[in-house]
């Protein structure tokens, strides 16, 4: 189900209505009814993919609590590693497994298949797969107790707020707030409602319309010069940025508004000095999991320079591979990868806040956008190559009209301005009348926004293919 549908409209009000109206003992298996519901109104019979995962990670977190062999606890986090990454492997990666081995053997000729499986990746497989992932970790080393009632370990797996698209949640953070009693707070579930609202406004008036530029560029770039693969590459930036952290705003907001406090995933990420700095406020739930359960694990830091290169490199490799099952993600990974390398060499002290080194990370993180945008190395190829070529016009691009062009300007100018507050007066408020009124003038006119340019037209958001 998507927040941005007629069917989400109606969803939420009926699910926190019926969840504040149950007694406390007896939320959790209307909230898993929910997610249930919530998940299957994409296709139904991958509900039996999570209940599978979900019971094969509960049974391991038990058997390996109530062992002290360490060889045994091992082979439980074994065997629940192997049944979720083989789920993920199966659906996500089975088709770029077969194209590489047919690459690897082609040249005896009679390259080597895989058998052709037509099946659709499950939506937000990568998510609920990391989050299961992290249960199973801290129970083996110790730091979270197993969960010993299965309805709300699944609903730690399936709370529909975050079940899609993250963020991904840790165990000892989201687990005990299914036992908190949460009672009606009006100011609590006003700031939720608004955070819902701010988040639908990214996410359709921002992102979506952004998108109509930039998906024709991105899908034939031989075809348009420098300045339109100047502005396809801007926008395509802050379009992925509005539509994962405008879906993170309208989960938190959910979540808020029955009385769950969820991670933040993003903290203004585009105003970072440092490609270090920016993968502390991009994505943060999935930068902490690699942090925790891949590069502390190899050495981290604390080991000599070289392999601490070998450490990043991995690290945004397998995130690269995490977004998608395509050789053009790993790149983008590992230019990023580089650029943490790069810096840790060049600047062992970190970079200062200075406005040129935000311009120039916000810039390299544009620039290898692109191999997240692109579907080949080709058409990569040509959008930088577009760089180059010359394009009529100051926005060259024939089929947006002047006057659309500077309505996209203006609605980006109101983002930038609206984050550059939130950056530099995080959580403030005011009880003053005039500033009351203020914001009741700010959050009608994002209504009026969201109904303008095309509520519950459900356009997928772009985080839901991982």
């Amino acid at each position: 189900m998507l927040f941005n549908s007629l069917a989400f409209a109606l969803f939420f009000p009926l699910v926190t209505f019926g969840y504040f109206l149950l007694r406390p003992g007896q939320r959790w298996w209307w909230l898993l009814l929910a997610s249930c519901v919530f998940y299957m109104y994409f296709r139904p019979v991958y509900i039996l993919v999570l209940a599978l995962t979900i019971g094969i990670d509960y049974a391991a977190g038990l058997l390996m609590e109530r062992s002290s062999d360490f060889r045994v606890r091992r082979r439980w986090l074994g065997a629940s590693l192997i049944a979720n990454i083989g789920i993920l492997a199966f659906f996500k990666y089975w088709g770029f497994l077969d194209e590489n081995l047919a690459a690897l053997t082609g040249w005896t000729g009679s390259p080597l298949r895989l058998p052709v499986l037509d099946v659709v990746l499950p939506v937000g497989l990568s998510f609920h797969t990391f989050q299961a992932m992290s249960y199973t970790f801290d129970v083996y080393y110790g730091r979270q107790k197993a969960e010993r009632h299965l309805g709300i370990y699944a609903l730690y797996v399936m709370f529909y707020p975050q079940l899609v698209a993250g963020p991904i949640e840790r165990p000892g953070q989201l687990l005990p707030q299914f036992r908190e009693h949460h009672t009606i707070d009006y100011g609590r579930i006003s700031k939720g409602l608004v955070r819902m609202l701010w988040g639908l406004f990214k996410k359709i008036v921002v992102a979506d319309r952004l998108s109509l530029f930039v998906d024709p560029i991105f899908r034939e770039p031989e075809g348009y010069g420098g300045i339109t693969m100047v502005w396809a590459i801007l926008f395509f930036s802050i379009q992925i940025y509005a539509d994962f952290s405008g879906y993170c705003d309208i989960a938190l907001g959910a979540a808020q508004v029955m009385g769950f406090r969820l991670m933040e995933n993003f903290r203004h990420p585009y105003f970072s000095a440092s490609f270090r700095e920016f993968w502390t406020r991009w994505h943060i739930s999935l930068s902490q999991w690699f942090r925790d359960f891949v590069y502390i694990p190899l050495g981290g830091n604390r080991v000599p320079i070289i392999k601490e290169i070998r450490n990043l490199l991995i690290v945004f490799a397998l995130s690269g591979l995490w977004h998608g099952a395509s050789w053009t993600f790993v790149v983008w990974g590992l230019i990023h990868g580089f650029f943490l390398i790069t810096e840790r060499l060049l600047f062992p002290n970190g970079r200062s806040s200075t406005i040129l080194n935000r311009l120039l990370t916000f810039t390299g993180v544009c620039l290898a956008w692109v191999f997240f945008r692109a579907d080949s190395f080709d058409d990569a190829m040509q959008v930088f190559a577009g760089l180059f070529r010359p394009s009529a016009g100051w926005i060259g691009l024939p089929l947006i009209t002047t006057q659309s062009f500077i309505t996209d300007l203006l609605l980006l100018l109101l983002l930038f301005l609206a984050e550059w507050r939130q950056w530099h007066q995080p959580g403030t408020a005011s009880a003053a009348p005039s500033r009351r009124w203020a914001a009741y003038g700010w959050h009608a006119a994002l209504a009026v926004l969201i109904l303008l340019y095309g509520v519950f037209e459900a356009q997928s958001f772009i985080y839901f293919q991982f």
